[in-house]
This record gives C-alpha cells, structure tokens and sequence, in this order.
C-alpha cells in the first residue's frame, strides 16, 4: 500500500530545489501532491486547419515544416528563431525568442503538433512561441492539459511531469473514502479514477464526473464536521442565566452617540441568549466601522454587573491596548475594572495582573494569546469575546472557553461572509449581522487608477500631507502563499527607500512589516497616531489596526494581488475621523477580471456585496486567503458556484448524523474516516 503521507521529495523528478518550490505551493506529502487539483485546462485535442483560425485565439495545428529553424542575433543576448510550416490549407510563421534549442528540435520536411496564439496580419498567420510536440509523441499537445496554480521558477511543464509521477507511485490504490450506498445513490465516480480524471482528463465529460466526485467529498466532510461539532456543544450543557434585572439600556441610554438599529437589533439577540440557560455560540458579522466593539462592551456590562468576569481575545497586541482604552471609557464609570495582558509588559506587572483575575480583582481582560496561556486563571469566567474570527481556530476558541464554567461566547468578525455562506461555514454559531454603518462614518471615497497615474498619486498624496493629514501606502503581496515572506519584506523596504530618499524626501516617512517585534510595531503605530510620521509603509499587518483618526489617504500598491475583502478591509483603516478619506488602489495588470474587480471597488462600499462578487470571480480557495481555522480548506470546491450542491449536501449530512451522530456504524465507517482527515488538528472534534 503506497504511504500517501511520504516526503513529496521521494516522487521522480523532484530534487533538493524542487522540493522548495513546492512547499511554497503548501505540497509536502504525496497527498498533498496529488490533491494539488488544476486551476483551469487548455483543449489542445481539437486540430484547426490554418485557414479556419481567427486572430487572438488559442489552436492546435498540425503541420509540416518548410523549412529549417533559422536562428537570427539581435545582439550578444537577443536572438529570436523562426520556421516557416504549412498544412494543406495555408502557410503559418512560427516565432520564438530566445530559444535557439528548438533548431535542434524541428527539422525540414518533419510533421508537429503546435499549440499557442495565433495573430493574423495582412493575410499572414504567425504564431508566437508556441508549445509543440512531434507527431510520434503528444505530451504537450492533441489532449486536455491542466493549468496549475504556480510560484516563481516552476513551469506547468515541470509541475505537470511531477504531479503525473505521483500518479504514477500511487497507481490506483486509493482507498475508497465514500460508502458504496452513497456512490451508487449519487452515481459517483470511484476515487482513483476521480483524482487521475481531475488531472488528466480523457475528455470534458470525464472531467466534469471527476469534480462533482471531488467537490462532494469535501463539502460533505466539512458538513458532517460541523455538525457533529455542533451536536458536541448542544448535549445538554448548562450554562449561564444572567440577572433579567441588569438592563443594557442602563449604558444604551449613557452613550454620547445613537446606536444604530442593526446594532440595537443584534443587541437584543445577545441578551436573549445571556438571559437562557443555554450557552451562547454567536457569531457577529459587522462591515468594518459598522461598531461591533461597542455591543461587546454593553454584553459585557451585563455580564459584569451580574457577577461575572469577561475576557476578550484581541489578534494582535496594538488592537488590545486600543480595546482596553476603549472599554476603560466606557465601562470604567460604572465601576467595572478593565486590564490588557499582552507582550512586553514587565513580569512584575503581568504577575500583578494574573493575581487580580485569579482573586476576580479585575472585571474584563483584554489580551492576545496570551489569555490561552495555562497560567491565566479566571476566579469566574462568564463571557468570552473573541475579535476577527479568522485569526483564531476553534481549538483556540475551545482553550479560553475552558477557563470558565460553560460561558457565553460572542465570535467578532469585520471579514464580510454572504449570509448563506456564513450559516454553512460556521454550522456551531448562531449568527447576528450589524449591516449599517453609524451615521458618522465617512465614506472613502475609492479610485483605480493604472501605473501611468502613479505622479499624479504622489502629488496628490503630498497635497493631503501638506494639509495636515496623514497617509498610509500599502506594499504588494509578493507571494500570496506567505504574506509577510522574505520578499514582501524586501518590497516594503525597497519601496520605502525609493520615497524617503526621492519621491517624499521632505515628509516624515516610516515603515511597518509582520516581522518586527511587537514593541516596534506598537511603537510605529502610536507614532503614527501621535502624527510623528506622516506617511506609514506597510505590509497588511495594519489590516487590523488602531485607529488614526487623522489618515486620509490609503493608497495600496499592486492592488490586483489582493481579494476584495481584504482590499476593504485595508480601505476601513481611514475615513475613521472628521475629514474626506480616499482609497487609491494601483493596479498593473490588462486582466479582464482585475478591471472588473476594481470596478466593485470603486461602485461599492457594502462589505457583503464586495465578499459576494469576490467569491464569484474568484472561488471560495483565494477569497479566504489564508486557511480557515476550524473548517476543511477547499481545495476543488468553490463555494459560490457550487452552492446547490451544498445546499443539497447539507441535507444529506443531516440526514446522516441523525440517523448515526458519531458515524458509528460499519456502512459510514469510510465517512468518519474522512471527517476524520479533513478536521485532523483544524478542530477539536471527538471522533
């Protein structure tokens, strides 16, 4: 039986380099490997006679060579090669550049296959730098070939001889991962032919069998998940009945702002579940600005002022100091005590701090991994709030929750989900959706604008710092696998080079990236909003930040590598004061889909319907960006357009964990088996 979970480095064709390579594409097992599924495919089976071709489209031809290759030098290091072929039809130029090995490769009066993009002028076909094979040997043409997602210095060519000697070393001994009742009731494609058809498809309609095979698999595994992790937090478990007599109107009416409806309305939600015996599982959605911050605060109160103590988990360390100055002035009038446990506070503080909460000396803490540690010990923990959802996993939301004796659990998310999608992705929560921003929220005004612009930016940039704002620049996600690697890092200080010392050497200029300590980004962040530095170059760490009321301009470079949330995300770090706010997002890209979606950017500020389209042109793997703690990453799925056969699969799920809530019985057996796999460290299920 072939060992699925062995070095990917022990498949053919793969050597020390290569090995690097693909663990930047996340491949590091055989399983891995061969669960690298394609992004797309390129017919190249259907021949064209060359007198059928249209200009600017993609055709296989099949032709004889006229002539030999004649290899032509430009200079030392430019050459370009051209062949004249012909088929019984017309004649064809064919051109490469910097290619003088294919004159070794293609002879006079041989027959090839060629496949690229054709261009037609005055009557004459040319073909550029084609891809081609001999007649006796097909590889790269007359066939279905896979497009895969790549990184830097690995061709599909490469990739491709990889992943089909991966193939090769598990030939077919796949163990089977459905129940056989299932595959014949949904007439499903067996597994080993699903995965060879995925990859190399024999035909259109082998290929679509191959993904609804594939794209079942991983919908009903994370849907079995779900609910088997949901039934594990509904059996029965007692938790917390709040005192009906601390009003949250008591801070409502206290507030020197109106709250919103959405807010009043989720509210009420929040103290419905606080006033059951039920432990409350809530998830709450809300556009950033749109005030989630403050609904905890009130839910805290209530839980406060009923006896007892609250902690809330920040993602990073500037977020929780700006919550605890936040909650202090709110809450610190009706006597509640408020602390922050993050990094760098001195062991005699943190030992103080870690006293209080064990004695219940301190109402609400505020921390960032820090509260998971085991020597954080509440004297009665009732109410746990964690910020940004997607930073932190379940086994994490578990640890805290721990603390406590069954508390309530409010799960804050500024990630905009569709609605549909969120009930599904988030099966243990109930879910609340603030979806209006308070009244005096700025809209940032947003602009895409190509490279060509890039003066008129800068100008535009000082005009704003000349007037006393602030601006921030983000720099382009390098690799989208890793976005704080070594490149990125290299961009920001390259970028920050660039306009210290030339395009804004007379402002006050610093940088921010993942990588410094959290005491330098904590002290580059108050700096900033302090208005000691004018203009902040940054990575996306500041996608969760404090607020500076005073930055107007966000200009985000190569904004064409981002998803659209987090383009949003990026874009609610301004329009948080009194003046008008602008996003600019730069783009270098002729890419039909990148205009469409700087388009959305620029017509829309409803973070839900930014989320909607993103899922749309980009599928659920890129709109997620980072993998989802806590749920399956989708590897074939894309969750908007395969959202009828998740609805379909959601029932079937259900119907099963009714009939078998611990997927016990012999028959479902291989289910429990992939549930198993896909949750493996991703959640704490017990099974």
């Amino acid at each position: 039986m072939v060992n699925l979970n062995q070095d990917v480095k022990y498949v053919k064709g793969v050597g020390p380099n290569k090995v690097k390579l693909l663990n930047k594409l996340n491949i590091y097992t055989l399983n891995d490997l061969i669960t690298y599924y394609p992004r797309d495919y390129e017919d190249r089976s259907i021949v064209t006679n060359l007198k059928d071709v249209v200009d600017n489209e993609k055709y296989t031809i099949e032709v004889l060579a006229l002539t030999d290759v004649n290899v032509r030098y430009i200079n030392r290091n430019k050459n370009y090669e051209k062949v004249i072929v012909k088929d019984d039809t017309d004649n064809c130029v064919i051109t490469w550049f910097n290619q003088p090995y294919v004159k070794d490769n293609i002879k006079k009066g041989e027959k090839y296959r060629f496949y690229g993009k054709v261009t037609k002028k005055n009557g004459f076909i040319e073909l550029n730098s084609p891809t081609y094979d001999s007649i006796a040997n097909t590889k790269n043409t007359g066939k279905i070939i896979p497009i895969y997602p790549l990184t830097n210095s690995l061709s599909q060519n490469v990739l491709r001889s990889i992943i089909e000697n991966g193939l090769k070393l598990v030939n077919s001994s796949l163990n089977e991962k459905l129940p056989k009742y299932l595959l014949d009731e949904y007439r499903l494609l067996d597994i080993n032919n699903a995965i060879n058809q995925i990859h190399f498809p024999d035909n259109f309609s082998n290929f679509s069998k191959a993904r609804t095979r594939l794209v079942f698999d991983e919908l009903l595994s994370m849907q079995l998940g779900l609910l088997m992790l949901k039934s594990e937090n509904l059996e029965e478990i007692k938790g917390i009945k709040y005192r009906k007599d601390v009003k949250m109107s008591d801070v409502i009416n206290d507030l020197p702002f109106k709250l919103t409806n959405a807010q009043l309305r989720v509210l009420e939600d929040i103290n419905n579940d606080m006033e059951q015996e039920k432990p409350m599982n809530r998830l709450l959605q809300g556009d950033v600005g749109s005030g989630k911050t403050i609904v905890s605060m009130i839910a805290a109160y209530k839980a406060v002022k009923s006896g007892y103590q609250v902690a809330m988990l920040a993602p990073t360390m500037i977020l929780a100091k700006q919550h605890l100055v936040n909650f202090q002035k709110i809450l610190s009038q009706y006597g509640i005590r408020c602390e922050a446990l993050v990094g760098g506070i001195t062991a005699k503080k943190k030992r103080e701090i870690l006293e209080k909460v064990e004695n219940g000396d301190i109402d609400v803490l505020i921390g960032t991994h820090a509260l998971i540690e085991e020597n954080v010990i509440f004297k009665n923990l009732g109410f746990v709030v964690t910020d940004e959802q997607h930073r932190f996993g379940v086994k994490q939301r578990a640890k805290i929750v721990s603390k406590g004796n069954n508390p309530d659990v409010l799960v804050m998310t500024a990630t905009p989900i569709p609605r549909t999608l969120a009930l599904i992705l988030y099966g243990d929560l109930d879910i609340s959706v603030i979806d209006e921003l308070p009244p005096n929220r700025k809209k940032v005004e947003t602009f895409a604008v190509s490279k060509r612009y890039e003066e008129r930016v800068n100008e535009f940039i000082k005009k704003e710092v000349r007037s006393g704002r602030q601006a921030y620049i983000v720099c382009p996600l390098v690799e989208e696998s890793d976005d704080e690697s070594t490149a990125n890092l290299k961009a920001v200080t390259e970028i920050y080079e660039n306009y210290k010392n030339d395009i804004f050497k007379d402002f006050k200029l610093e940088y921010l990236h993942g990588k410094m300590k959290s005491k330098d980004k904590d002290e580059i962040m108050e700096r900033f909003k302090n208005g000691e530095i004018e203009i902040l170059i940054s990575t996306t760490v500041i996608e969760v930040g404090v607020d500076v009321p005073n930055a107007s301009v966000m200009v985000i470079e190569n904004a064409e590598r981002f998803g659209l949330a987090q383009l949003h995300q990026l874009r609610g770090r301004v329009g948080r004061g009194e003046y008008a706010s602008y996003c600019i997002l730069k783009y270098n890209s002729k890419s039909e889909i990148v205009r469409q979606r700087m388009e959305i950017m620029t017509k829309t500020d409803n973070g839900f319907t930014i989320a909607e389209k993103d899922l749309q042109l980009r599928g659920s793997g890129e709109f997620f960006g980072t993998k989802q703690h806590g749920i399956p990453e989708f590897k074939i799925a894309n969750l908007f357009k395969d959202m009828e056969e998740l609805k379909e699969v959601q029932a079937l799920a259900l119907k099963i964990i009714n009939k078998d809530p611990k997927l016990e019985k012999e028959e479902n057996k291989p289910l429990r088996e992939l549930v198993k796999e896909q949750f493996t460290s991703k959640a704490e299920l017990t099974i």
